[in-house]
């Protein structure tokens, strides 16, 4: 029988969502904790990779096991696991269901912090400058529609495709803090981050609104921004069809 797990992390102090040789990922992490208490090696499947340092306060993973679960699992996971991960709920699904590939979108947020924080550091990107936020949406509407984002992809990934599904993305402003959101079908490595990056720069006045719709149509990653600092990322949404869900 197939679960989904739904959870959140602090993903300051982890390599990321997905195992990696010799790192302490997250994947790691809560895989170690369920296989103990379940007394069996369970493997997951995430809806996706987050990178280092990046947060996500709503992850999907499904896992396969054929005996009763504990109906106290999420509880008992909660205890054995260090603070920064959080189980919300345990979830039956049809035999079928994929975290990853029926995934409809996910949705991003980055957090930019205008000036000088000692208690945000850790989970913004603080700025010292003003940007034009008008500026800044009005480039966000160029990424809209499904096109090629090679521009703002990681270069030399084993991906088949570059062409992603945007359908929202915007820009909000509350005192001091910058919140950028982005729903799409699907992303890609450090897409979100790189938009960012190349977003502020046109924030900063540094690009025109017409270079920026060029570097999307270059699809070529040397003429984006660097890539926006890891800690002001959250993944807070995935969504998925009701019908991988069971009532049992």
């Amino acid at each position: 029988m197939r679960y989904f797990i739904k959870l959140a992390y602090n993903g300051k102090d982890y390599f990321g969502w997905q195992i990696q040789p010799r790192q302490k990922s997250v994947q790691q992490t809560v895989e170690e904790s369920i296989s103990t208490i379940l007394r069996q090696e369970i493997k997951l499947v995430g809806a996706g990779r987050t990178d280092t340092g990046v947060h996500s306060k709503i992850m999907f993973a499904h896992f396969d096991f054929d005996k009763t679960l504990p109906k106290d699992l999420a509880h008992r996971m909660n205890q054995f696991l260090p603070k920064d991960i959080v189980i919300y709920e345990i979830l039956k699904v049809k035999d079928d269901a994929h975290a990853r590939f029926d995934a409809l979108s996910r949705t991003y947020h980055y957090l930019i912090r205008i000036g000088k924080d000692p208690f945000d550091y850790d989970y913004s990107w603080q700025i010292h400058q003003p940007l034009n936020i008008e500026k800044m949406n009005l480039a966000a509407e160029f990424l809209l529609g499904k096109q090629d984002f090679s521009s703002f992809a990681k270069i030399h990934t084993d991906v088949k495709t570059h062409i992603c599904e945007v359908k929202s993305a915007f820009w909000t402003v509350s005192d001091n803090q910058l919140r950028f959101e982005i729903t799409a079908d699907r992303f890609l490595r450090n897409m979100v981050r790189s938009i960012v990056g190349t977003l502020v720069d046109a924030g900063r006045e540094k690009i025109s609104l017409a270079e920026f719709k060029t570097i999307i149509e270059k699809r070529d990653r040397k003429f984006a921004s660097g890539s926006a600092p890891a800690q002001g990322l959250y993944l807070v949404g995935v969504e998925y069809p009701k019908s991988i869900y069971t009532n049992e």
